[in-house]
């Protein structure tokens, strides 16, 4: 059973379309195992209809229209076919994941990053915001640590506890600078998550300090 979901404001922001790109699959990709955040979506989407409709109108500025041409001419994202929705025989990828990974979870290049996780990249059209699988293994405690922007969590398979509360399947977990915290994998079990970070995490404590100047987005 799906317990945690995206803030009202960030649902909002999603539905008018205001999201950067990998937020914006954060959210998705939750959506896709939770119907509740569907219909919400759905609804917010009804209502900015509606209100388009009722704005008086307003005049382009000059050279609005190039602008807008030129943006159609900019290149998006690499997108390659996925020619099944199954990672294996028990984890089905979301339909918004698909497009990126292109095929089996289980046949990405994975990296493994330290003794922590496994980590496969996924092709956004900025370098600004980094999205990522990232596969941890049974009992893993992740080091300490707080955002310099926005995290976004959705647990794909598996699960972790972080903060007393605990976090499975579809769980959406939004954190920013605000939050420090130290989430442990659950015992049961590989966890599978998509990440996505606006800006750099920062670890805390003596070891974190030394290690930070290396972080990158």
């Amino acid at each position: 059973m799906i317990t945690h979901h995206p803030e009202a404001e960030i649902l909002v922001d999603y539905a008018a379309g205001t999201l950067t790109e990998g937020m914006a699959l954060a959210v998705a990709t939750h959506a896709w195992h939770c119907a509740e955040c569907r219909e919400t979506i759905a609804d917010l989407e009804a209502i900015g209809g509606v209100l388009l409709e009722t704005c008086p109108p307003v005049e382009l500025t000059d050279g609005a229209f190039d602008a807008i041409l030129a943006r159609l001419d900019e290149p998006g994202p690499p997108r390659t076919p996925a020619p099944s929705p199954s990672v294996d025989d028990t984890i089905v990828v979301p339909a918004p994941l698909a497009r990126y990974i292109g095929g089996r979870i289980a046949d990405l290049a994975w990296r493994r990053v330290g003794r922590l996780y496994d980590e496969v990249r996924l092709p956004l059209s900025t370098a600004t915001v980094k999205a990522s699988l990232m596969r941890f293994r049974p009992q893993t405690l992740v080091p300490h640590h707080t955002h310099r922007g926005r995290e976004y969590t959705v647990v794909l398979a598996g699960g972790f506890s972080d903060a007393g509360k605990s976090f499975g399947p579809g769980d959406f977990n939004a954190l920013d600078s605000s939050h420090h915290h130290q989430p442990r994998i659950d015992d049961d079990g590989d966890c599978l998550c998509l990440v996505v970070l606006d800006a750099p995490l920062k670890l805390t404590g003596v070891v974190g300090r030394l290690i930070n100047p290396f972080l990158r987005i």
